[in-house]
């Protein structure tokens, strides 16, 4: 089966929902970053988070950035997405081995922490893009997604987040929802939904079984007339380039960029969200020390 997320109405438009698929593109990451288990966990969760998010933007070019920075040694967890289904991501500290929590699982609180932040940053083509934040309430991701989404959009939100990490690291399972009630949603429409999301199995369970998207959603909107209205295939795709990090060299300060060229000859530029590696030789360094003196000479 393969990674994707579908967007859904329910409930005579009343309730809408998201739900994708996200175990290839989890593992992915996991084998570009050579992530740990909780850090693919926590990883997984957030690029699971941002895909359905940003399922729910129009334009072609629109992205989402989805930031969560806790006090936990895992560090920030920093994740991209555009509205057709491209996802890159990383952590501050990839490695990062923890040992499982009391219900003997992933300690994901424990690696985000659960004092922080939790930021969504919107380019939808404007002038100035959205920025919303709200504080961490649990550090699980899940919570604090939904958390967000009630305090910042004003948009109450249940929100399931899963993935299930292999003994050797590998990714088993990964994927989750979200299901909103609309203004005007009858109480009763949504009392029987919050029944249903509270006796569902887990997430990552369901997926791990073999269950589609459009099955997870089913099981918990079905009888409130559920219709699939977007379909978006999913995966791991950076846009990094080397034009885009001879700026990023460029931007640098030009005594350090004088001492690569004389000291270490070369310059070694990683991706944070991809791990590629770019090499740029002193010839071509010195070319973009030369670009950036004249730049400096003339700005115009």
């Amino acid at each position: 089966m393969k990674d994707y997320v579908i967007r859904v109405t329910a409930a005579n438009g009343f309730i809408r929902g998201f739900a994708a698929r996200t175990t290839d593109l989890v593992q992915e990451a996991q084998r570009l970053h050579g992530l740990s288990p909780v850090a693919s966990a926590a990883l997984g969760r957030t690029m699971t988070a941002a895909v359905m998010l940003g399922a729910d933007m129009k334009g072609k070019k629109d992205t989402l950035s989805l930031i969560i920075k806790g006090d936990g040694p895992l560090g920030s967890v920093v994740v991209v997405a555009t509205s057709g289904g491209y996802v890159k991501g990383y952590v501050a500290n990839p490695k990062l081995d923890l040992p499982l929590n009391v219900h003997n699982k992933l300690d994901v609180a424990a690696a985000v922490g659960k004092n922080g932040r939790i930021t969504v940053i919107k380019d939808l083509g404007l002038k100035e893009p959205y920025i919303g934040q709200a504080n961490l309430i649990s550090g699980e991701i899940a919570e604090d997604v939904a958390y967000y989404l009630t305090v910042s959009e004003q948009q109450p939100s249940a929100v399931a987040l899963g993935v299930l990490v292999n003994p050797d690291c590998t990714v088993k399972a990964a994927g989750g929802f979200i299901i909103q009630a609309l203004p005007g949603a009858p109480e009763d429409v949504i009392a029987a939904i919050e029944k249903k999301v509270s006796s569902s199995p887990s997430i990552s369970r369901q997926f791990d079984e073999g269950r589609t998207p459009e099955e997870v959603l089913e099981g918990i909107l079905g009888e409130h007339g559920m219709k699939v209205n977007a379909i978006v295939d999913v995966q791991f795709k950076c846009d990094c380039n080397r034009q885009r990090l001879k700026y990023i060299l460029m931007g640098m300060d030009e005594k350090e960029l004088i001492d690569i060229i004389e000291n270490d000859k070369r310059a070694e530029v990683v991706c944070h969200y991809c791990n590629k590696k770019y090499i740029f030789e002193q010839e071509e360094l010195k070319e973009l020390l030369e670009q950036r003196r004249k730049n400096e000479e003339n700005p115009y």
